[in-house]
C-alpha cells in the first residue's frame, strides 16, 4: 500500500487545488462526508480546514454529488488508466502547478518525494507545446523546451497518445529515475498524468545531445579530445553507478549517443529509462521476445536471441565511444571493404593502423597514447560474446590506466566482404523497434 501527502500547508498561506483524475479514492478512515454538500460547497469546507488535504464527490454517478473530506495523510491513493474518480489535492498556491507529492510505506516512512506538475502548468510553459519549443521528437512522443513563471528551464517529455510506451513503461521510467542520483544521470524533476496525458519533466540541457555534436561537420569541432574523453569517462562512471553502485542493478537497453544528453559545461547525461529493467540479487541476465533498441548500438545475442545483461549496455557504450573517436556514426559503411563502423575499427586495429580511425579534427592536440588505449576499451567492449566484455569497472579502471588491457576479439557484427551479418536472417523471429528514437536537429534529444 502507498501513501500519498501533499506536505505541510501553511494556513497563513492562500491555498488552491490540484485536480487529479481517473484516481482510486485513498483510504477513508481519516475523512468526512456530506451526503447533501455540492462540490463547490465541498472546495469551500476543505479551503478553510487547515487539516484538510483533499476532497472528492462522495458518489460519482449521475455527474457527482456529496461531499468527502480527507485529513492529514492520504493512504492508498492508486491512479488507474481509465475509470477511477476525480480528486482534488490542497497545494499552496504559490505552488500550483507543482505539488509535491511524497510517497510513503505502509510504515510512515518516506520512499520517493517527487513534484507533480498540473497539465496547464505545462501547457502555458511551452507555450501550448508549439513546434517553436519542440526540441526533439521520436516512437515515444516529443520533448518541448518549456519555462516556468519563475524563469526555470525544462525539458518536458510528452509521451505521445499512439505511443508504444504504455503506462507501465511511462510508471517504470519514473519509479527508475526518482530513486536514481548521480552527476551523469538526467534529473527528473516531476511529472503530470492527468486523464490521457502522461509527461515526464526533466532538467533542461543547454548542450543538448552527444549526436547533435560528435556527427556535424563544424559542431564536432568544438568537441575536442580532452572534452570527448571526459564524455567517455563520464558515460561509464554513470553506467558503473547504474550497474554496481545504486541500490537497483539496472540494465539501460537503449542507450545510444542521442540518450547522452550535454549540460552547460559539456558534462555526459544518461538520459531515457523507458526501456530499462532492473535485475534483482544475483540475477545476471534475462530474455524477451520483445527486442526493443536502437539496431547498431544492439549486441548480437540481444538482437538476435533476445537475451539481455549488462554486458548489453558494455557492447553499446563500446560503439559510442568508437563514436566518438572516430566522428561516424553506427551506421557508417566502409566503401572499400563494405565494413561496418565497428568492422573498420577492427580491420584498421588489426593492420596495426588504429590511429587512423581517430577524427580529423582531433589530429591535433590529442594524446596517441591515450587514444589508442581508448581504441582497445572500445573494441573490447564490443566483441562478440558478451562473456569475453569488461565490466564497467574495469572499463573505467582501464580508461584511466589502472588496468592493463587484454587484446580484443573479433566484434560482434563485423563483416568481410561478401559475408552477410548473422543477425540479418535471424532480425524475423523477434520484434524489432526503437521505442525511444529521437534524432536532434536543433536544440535537444530526449
Amino acid at each position: 500500500m502507498s501513501n500519498w501527502s501533499d506536505g505541510s500547508l501553511d494556513c497563513n498561506n492562500t491555498n488552491s487545488f490540484l485536480r487529479y483524475t481517473d484516481i482510486k479514492v485513498p483510504d477513508t478512515s481519516s475523512s468526512w462526508y456530506n451526503k447533501t454538500m455540492n462540490l463547490k460547497e465541498c472546495e469551500n469546507i476543505c479551503l478553510k480546514n487547515c487539516s484538510c488535504v483533499a476532497y472528492a464527490n462522495l458518489d460519482i454517478r449521475n455527474g457527482g454529488s456529496g461531499c468527502l473530506l480527507w485529513f492529514n495523510h492520504l493512504i492508498d491513493m492508486v491512479q488507474f488508466s481509465r475509470a477511477g474518480q476525480d480528486i482534488y489535492i490542497k497545494v499552496p498556491t504559490s505552488e500550483l502547478g507543482v505539488a509535491r507529492i511524497i510517497q510513503r510505506n505502509r510504515q510512515g516512512q518516506k520512499v520517493t518525494e517527487l513534484p507533480i506538475f498540473d497539465f496547464s502548468v505545462l501547457v502555458k510553459a511551452t507555450e501550448n507545446f508549439s513546434s517553436s519549443n519542440k526540441l526533439g521528437e521520436g516512437g515515444f512522443g516529443s520533448v518541448y523546451k518549456g519555462t516556468l513563471t519563475n524563469g526555470q528551464e525544462l525539458a518536458v517529455k510528452r509521451l505521445s497518445k499512439k505511443s508504444k510506451q504504455g503506462l507501465e513503461e511511462f510508471k517504470n521510467e519514473v519509479a527508475l529515475i526518482a530513486k536514481l542520483q548521480h552527476r551523469n544521470l538526467v534529473k527528473l524533476l516531476g511529472c503530470c498524468i492527468q486523464g490521457v496525458e502522461k509527461i515526464l519533466i526533466y532538467e533542461y540541457m543547454l548542450n543538448k545531445s552527444l549526436d547533435y555534436f560528435v556527427f556535424d561537420e563544424i559542431r564536432k569541432k568544438m568537441l575536442d579530445w580532452l572534452k570527448r574523453f571526459n564524455i567517455i569517462s563520464g558515460i561509464a562512471w554513470g553506467l558503473l553507478y547504474l550497474h554496481q553502485d545504486s541500490r537497483l542493478r539496472i540494465i539501460h537497453r537503449d542507450l545510444k549517443t542521442s540518450n547522452i544528453l550535454l549540460d552547460a559545461n559539456l558534462n555526459p547525461k544518461i538520459s531515457d529509462f523507458g526501456l530499462a529493467r532492473t535485475f534483482l540479487g544475483d540475477q545476471l541476465e534475462a530474455n524477451t521476445n520483445r527486442v526493443a533498441g536502437t539496431y547498431g548500438y544492439m549486441p548480437p545475442e540481444y538482437a538476435v536471441h533476445g537475451q539481455y545483461s549488462m554486458k548489453s549496455d558494455v557492447f553499446s557504450y563500446g560503439v559510442i565511444l568508437l563514436e566518438l573517436i572516430s566522428g561516424k556514426n553506427r551506421e557508417f559503411s566502409d566503401p572499400e571493404n563494405y565494413l561496418n563502423l565497428l568492422g573498420h575499427a577492427w580491420r584498421l586495429w588489426t593492420d596495426e593502423k588504429p590511429l587512423e580511425l581517430l577524427d580529423e579534427v582531433l589530429k591535433e592536440g590529442c594524446t596517441p597514447l591515450e587514444v589508442k588505449r581508448c581504441i582497445q576499451v572500445g573494441l573490447l567492449c564490443v566483441q562478440q560474446r558478451p562473456e569475453d566484455r569488461p565490466d564497467m569497472l574495469s572499463v573505467v579502471l582501464m580508461l584511466n590506466g589502472e588496468k592493463l588491457l587484454p587484446k580484443p576479439k573479433v566484434p560482434g557484427f563485423y563483416t568481410e566482404r561478401g559475408v552477410t551479418i548473422e543477425a540479418d536472417s535471424l532480425m524475423e523471429n523477434h520484434t524489432l523497434f526503437s521505442a525511444n528514437e529521437i534524432s536532434i536537429t536543433t536544440l535537444y534529444a530526449r
